[in-house]
């Protein structure tokens, strides 16, 4: 576990919603705790209400109804300007006249640093985004990478109590997306800053956060780290929103103890009930958790392989079932199945998950 920040503070929402003109709510009764010192995820679809309530931390919007706080201090009628905040555009916002120093030293000026600590503290938080000697240089002169790591540099040399993020990657073509969400999460773990993120990015919010707070029509739909949403989700959106998944109707026939056992198309097979009853119910499983055999003659369930597609590290399989069709991968490319082809489908032992009926 890395040292918190001794400025890091939590963030608190209780009971907040946002309504716009007289109906349309972007946020509805929402309690969130974000613990100091941890990197947050707001995930989810466009119109979802994550920017939202990003906006609402840094007091670009206000709240209609609750209370937010940032540490014990209760800021839901407070300005922008009086919030120890900073945040990062997507658009990075810089001053394209300004130098790369006088873009990260913008906001010491006006928080009362002398000259000498303003360029000290700029200077650090160059180095701290891999930037050393870049200060003499226009935003012009950098790549969308380095545009966006100076927009980083500015928001922490503030040292606020919170960082926000709102899709700071969105700009930056894949190979660069991957790098520097990899710095932000190690700038964010080596100085123990809170940090509130917002991306429609999946994979993003699985490889940047502590805990990834699902959002769905301006509510939450699930919160939990990113191990436990991607191996437990608590319903069909989440399932299919975080990863893929193939989403079967199945027949729970028994439940003993913690252990159901489910029916689908003949095949048997037990696992975790997650409190659900006998009845109809949904098995969500990943496209690597499913394990082919060749020949319709295995323990599982008849298949076809409809499709078969090569991608370098793997073999991708859309399969014709009788239930309809399901999504598959393997990391053998050697010895693919092809179009055509029967195979057997059974699951890995932590693969399915049961989640409600839809």
């Amino acid at each position: 576990m890395h040292a918190i920040n001794a400025k890091a503070a939590s963030v608190r929402f209780q009971g907040v919603t946002k309504v716009y003109g007289r109906d349309v709510v972007a946020v509805n009764q929402i309690d969130l705790e974000v613990a100091a010192g941890t990197l947050v995820t707001l995930l989810g679809p466009s119109g979802c209400g994550k920017t939202t309530t990003l906006r609402m931390i840094a007091g670009l919007e206000m709240a209609t109804k609750g209370r937010i706080l940032i540490g014990d201090r209760d800021v839901t009628a407070l300005p922008a300007t009086d919030r120890d905040v900073s945040m990062v555009f997507q658009s990075y916002a810089l001053f394209p006249h300004m130098t790369v120093m006088e873009n990260v030293s913008y906001g010491l000026k006006f928080s009362g640093f002398a000259k000498a600590e303003t360029r000290e503290r700029a200077l650090a938080g160059l180095g701290l985004v891999g930037l050393d000697g870049y200060g003499g240089r226009l935003p012009s002169e950098l790549s969308g990478g380095q545009q966006q790591r100076v927009a980083v540099a500015r928001a922490l040399v503030l040292e606020p109590q919170v960082l926000l993020f709102d899709e700071p990657l969105s700009n930056l073509d894949a190979k660069l997306r991957r790098q520097v969400r990899e710095e932000i999460r190690e700038i964010q773990q080596k100085l123990g800053l809170t940090v509130v993120y917002v991306t429609h990015d999946q994979e993003e919010a699985l490889a940047v956060s502590d805990r990834i707070v699902v959002m769905r029509n301006a509510a939450i739909a699930q919160i939990g780290s990113p191990r436990d949403l991607y191996e437990a989700p608590a319903d069909a959106f989440v399932a299919d929103f975080i990863g893929e998944a193939n989403l079967i109707g199945v027949e729970i026939i028994a439940v003993a103890g913690e252990i159901a056992e489910i029916a689908i198309a003949g095949y048997r097979h037990r696992l975790a009930a997650r409190g659900l009853t006998p009845g109809p119910a949904q098995l969500a499983v990943r496209p690597s958790r499913l394990r082919l055999v060749r020949g319709a003659d295995g323990d599982g369930v008849a298949a076809e392989v409809a499709k078969a597609t090569y991608v370098g590290n793997r073999m991708e399989y859309t399969l014709v079932a009788p239930f309809g069709t399901l999504f598959a991968v393997s990391d053998d490319v050697v010895t693919p199945y092809r179009p055509g082809e029967a195979v057997t489908i059974s699951f890995a032992a932590s693969g399915p998950v049961l989640i409600p009926a839809g």
